[in-house]
């Protein structure tokens, strides 16, 4: 990943005092630690007649993919090579973008101690940019710099030079040239711009980055004639943070055009005093939902099938009237953490008495999970392959048989609420599948007509008008005859 930056100079104002603007010395090559790799800066060419710098970011694929959580990860067969083997290492991102924010932060603020004199002055500047990812095409990179005073020779790069039929890539060499702007000035289109033209973000987009945005932008993105496409593609198309920023420019406009401050303009409603309340977690409304269907069963004794970190164990231990409570998992990991969560090593025994923890697979019946008033399959059947389905279901409803199982999963329905969340994305890169409303009840309703239980359905979290619940829950209840039966 690759990016010049050239300028030209006289005997009275040298070229290499672009040296003093970087804060990098042009006798010397230094390279900088980031998150994702290493960024090298050294000068091709340092004269007083013309000067140029040169930023060389080496990606660390594996880093990029480590630090990523696995994001995007499901889908295509190919996707986990797809996470080592792709553009970032070599096409201009966001990854080069924050590079330039790390590397040359003085110069980005327009701050040199040394020469205070030089950040104001504008330049003949040129920048290069070998390989950039341009979702647009190279109308839309002109479209993007030319209103801010650059001179603009942008080169589609052929999928092919052998085989031009193929047409061209979604790659630009881009050329940028002015007379007019302050580095400062060049490097902040840069900051915001790169990632606006890949269309993409290497990080997760917080509120913050709508400070970030208008602080950047301050001076020539109010008056942009793309800015609202530069501010959904910058903020990751999240829908509030892209209304945030574009009130807060709408504000710096009018007050620009009335020659006033911002506040003095947005001062219609008095600062709140009162903080706001932070919405409760979707994952304590789950378990909220879980426990109130546990106490209206009646249930005492209850295997928690899944436990994973012991979250709901931890739960029903506080309520005296869960007198047994079992979780099973079939990870080690997850049972070390749920016992460090849950101190079982400093329990008193009274305590200790109600709760078990032990490895199983809900996949094979287990004669340990049977006698128990209720089982809990808490955000479980979406990790496993469909075609183990009927084997969970057998182990569960037609050897262990709780007089009350509860089943919660994901609607996917509710997921075009995640303003975070891809469009055609899973919640979580281990889900091998998300179901409607009408899919988890079909499933349910079948399984209950097959075991000799009944089934409702509950929601969980607030629900749309539209798409429902965030989360679903069955609770199904064996019958008396089938109950009697099995006594």
């Amino acid at each position: 990943m690759f990016l010049t930056i050239t300028t030209t100079g006289t005997p009275e104002q040298p070229a290499t005092d672009l040296g003093y603007l970087l804060h990098k010395h042009p006798d010397k090559a230094q390279a900088f630690s980031t998150s994702y790799g290493t960024a090298h800066v050294l000068y091709p060419e340092a004269e007083a007649g013309r000067c140029t710098a040169a930023l060389l970011l080496e990606v660390d694929a594996v880093a990029l993919v480590r630090r990523g959580k696995g994001k995007g990860r499901g889908g295509a067969p190919d996707a986990a090579l797809a996470q080592y083997v792709n553009d970032r290492p070599y096409a201009a991102s966001s990854l080069l973008a924050v590079a330039l924010s790390g590397v040359f932060s003085s110069a980005m603020k327009g701050v040199c101690n040394a020469r205070p004199e030089l950040p104001g002055q504008a330049r003949p500047l040129r920048v290069e940019v070998p390989a950039l990812p341009a979702r647009g095409g190279p109308d839309l990179v002109r479209k993007l710099f030319e209103p801010l005073g650059w001179t603009v020779t942008v080169e589609p790069v052929p999928l092919d030079t052998e085989f031009p039929d193929w047409g061209d890539s979604r790659y630009v060499r881009l050329v940028l040239e002015s007379d007019a702007l302050t580095l400062a000035e060049a490097l902040r289109h840069l900051y915001v711009l790169l990632p606006v033209l890949d269309d993409a973000k290497h990080y997760w987009v917080a509120p913050d980055e709508v400070d970030k945005l208008l602080r950047v932008g301050e001076g020539w993105l109010p008056g942009h004639p793309e800015q609202r496409l530069i501010t959904s593609r910058y903020l990751s198309r999240r829908w509030s943070l892209t209304r945030q920023a574009t009130e807060r420019l709408e504000l710096v406009r009018l007050a620009e055009t009335d020659d006033s401050e911002v506040e003095e303009i947005d001062n219609a409603v008095e600062a709140e005093t009162e903080t706001e309340e932070k919405p409760t977690p979707l994952a304590v409304l789950r378990r909220e939902a879980i426990v109130t269907a546990l106490r209206q069963s009646g249930a005492a004794r209850v295997l928690d099938l899944g436990c994973g970190q012991g979250q709901l164990v931890q739960t029903l231990l506080k309520d005296p009237a869960f007198t047994e409570i079992v979780g099973v998992d079939v990870s080690m990991r997850a049972l070390t953490i749920a016992s460090r969560r849950l101190k079982l090593d400093r329990m008193g025994e009274r305590q200790a008495s109600r709760v078990q923890l032990f490895q199983g697979s809900l996949a094979y019946t287990d004669v340990r999970l049977k006698g128990y008033d209720a089982a809990v399959l808490s955000e479980v059947i979406e990790h496993l392959d469909l075609p183990r389905l009927p084997a969970l279901e057998y182990a569960v409803f037609g050897s262990a048989r709780p007089r009350t199982v509860l089943v919660t999963t994901p609607n996917v329905e509710y997921n075009v609420r995640w303003e975070s969340l891809p469009a055609g994305h899973v919640r979580h890169g281990d889900h091998r599948f998300e179901w409607t409303r009408a899919e988890f009840r079909a499933w349910a309703e079948a399984v209950a007509e097959r075991h000799g239980y009944g089934v409702a359905f509950e929601p969980v979290g607030p629900e749309d008008p539209e798409v429902g619940p965030p989360t679903q829950m069955a609770v199904f209840t064996l019958t008396a005859q089938k109950e009697a039966k099995a006594a």
